[in-house]
């Protein structure tokens, strides 16, 4: 496929700023081209049929053209119905799409991911719990990246003990420690080798321990998604999501 002219690939919305009087610069992830920044002209015109279409969260087919850092928006359409999402699991939601905007690269496929979000995005909108949905994607994606995590043996070689405390360093395998505050049960690494539902069980050991993997790779700038998620919660008006 010419990288000058695409025609109608499958691609999500992540993200949309304004961009000159009408215009607005989407980020988009799309299965065969990765990341991708497009200039979509007037869409903020009044009269645009794009601006309706070009929501998160629902499966679009995407052309454009040209060459650099941003290329041009031409077309869109729907791919799938639109998927609403609401409460904490739009915040969930959106938590993952700033996930991708801050550690995918430009032009750089990820095929396997593209489907590990789309995943993600189905069990979010069908209500399936949160946590889970989003401990597996943290996972997968550090997988697809590169930084994925040794969960079924230790520094040593030996396999990981469902009984054992172990403590992880962003450089190093689990090593067994007897510190309770810092040490993340057997039994949870294994629940997230195997994927299973089991992570239920270590919701805060299994959260704190992607976050804690994930950190070197997102800076020092907080994700907004995650102040936003404090902010719903301090409200009162729900309990859910992880992100």
């Amino acid at each position: 496929m010419d990288r000058q002219r695409v025609q109608l690939t499958p691609g999500y919305l992540l993200h949309q700023r304004p961009y000159g009087e009408s215009g607005a610069i989407v980020e988009v992830f799309t299965r065969d081209f990765g990341r991708i920044g497009l200039v979509a002209r007037g869409i903020r015109s009044g009269r645009s049929r794009r601006q309706a279409l070009l929501q998160p969260f629902g499966e679009l087919l995407l052309s454009w053209q040209g060459r650099g850092e941003l290329a041009t928006l031409t077309d869109v359409e729907p791919a799938e119905a639109a998927r609403w999402l609401s409460g904490t699991a739009l915040i969930s939601a959106f938590y993952v799409n700033e996930l991708l905007l801050r550690l995918l690269r430009r032009d750089d496929p990820h095929p396997e991911l593209y489907a590990d979000y789309r995943a993600v995005v189905v069990r979010l909108a069908q209500g399936v719990d949160e946590a889970l949905a989003l401990r597996i994607f943290e996972k997968r994606l550090l997988e697809q990246l590169g930084y994925g995590l040794q969960l079924e043996h230790d520094a040593a070689g030996r396999p990981i003990d469902a009984d054992t405390l172990y403590r992880l360093h962003p450089e190093s395998d689990p090593e067994p420690t007897v510190d309770a505050r810092l040490g993340v049960p057997g039994a949870a690494l294994l629940a997230l080798a195997h994927e299973s539902e089991e992570i239920n069980r270590y919701p805060r050991e299994t959260r704190r321990l992607l976050q804690e993997a994930l950190a070197p790779h997102l800076g020092e700038r907080p994700l907004r998604s995650r102040e936003l998620y404090r902010q719903f919660r301090r409200a009162g008006e729900g309990a859910g999501g992880n992100s």
